[in-house]
């Protein structure tokens, strides 16, 4: 999702928990993965596998100029001949502690195994974020969360998309006066012109 539709998509949900929402959760992101130079798990349930969201936060890494955000796919099943990219299965989980984030995108409750081993991942001290269906054991083991209902009034990959976009955006440079609007303005014109990144 471009730049434009996510501005129009937030303008439609103007006045509802979302657009903040999302921004929270995007700066916890952020947060846990820039200062640490990435390290970024993401990962869903046996049902459900994140696979936009991983693609738009390649996107939105290459546009923003900020690597860190993009995540390691870590997969219930790994199919033998598939490329390194998607061949990451979840015993990467196990291996994750300080220093890392592991990303938990799970609209249903997750199987034991996976939540084995992300408690395992936390008590290593690696940092857990949930954006889920409101599972009381998923919030439980999560440092920073963000529930999708599924009778809400937005559905999961709606969310997906503010969140990532929200993640890119926040590297825009901060600065006060004239000039920094002129500045933020130039970076934003030179990175909605570039061409997009390859393509997952």
């Amino acid at each position: 999702m471009d730049a434009v539709r996510v501005a129009l998509l937030r303008e439609v949900l103007d006045g509802t928990e979302w657009p903040r929402a999302t921004r929270r959760f995007a700066a916890a992101l952020r947060s846990s993965v820039v200062p640490h130079g990435g390290g970024l798990l993401l990962v869903g349930t046996e049902v459900y596998e994140p696979w936009h969201l991983a693609a738009h936060l390649v996107d939105e890494a290459a546009w923003s100029g900020t690597p860190e955000l993009a995540p390691t796919l870590v997969r219930h099943r790994v199919e033998a001949g598939e490329p390194a990219h998607l061949s990451v299965g979840l015993g990467r989980i196990e291996a994750a502690g300080r220093g890392q984030t592991l990303l938990v995108v799970a609209p249903e409750r997750p199987g034991d195994g996976l939540l084995e081993r992300v408690h395992g991942a936390r008590r290593a001290g690696a940092t857990v974020l949930s954006l889920d269906g409101g599972d009381l054991e998923v919030h439980g083991l999560a440092h920073e969360t963000l529930t999708v209902p599924e009778d809400g009034d937005v559905d999961l990959d709606t969310v997906q998309h503010l969140v990532s976009a929200a993640a890119g955006e926040n590297s825009l440079p901060v600065q006060r006066g004239r000039r920094g609007f002129r500045d933020r303005l130039s970076l934003l014109a030179d990175q909605l012109t570039a061409p997009p990144p390859a393509r997952w």
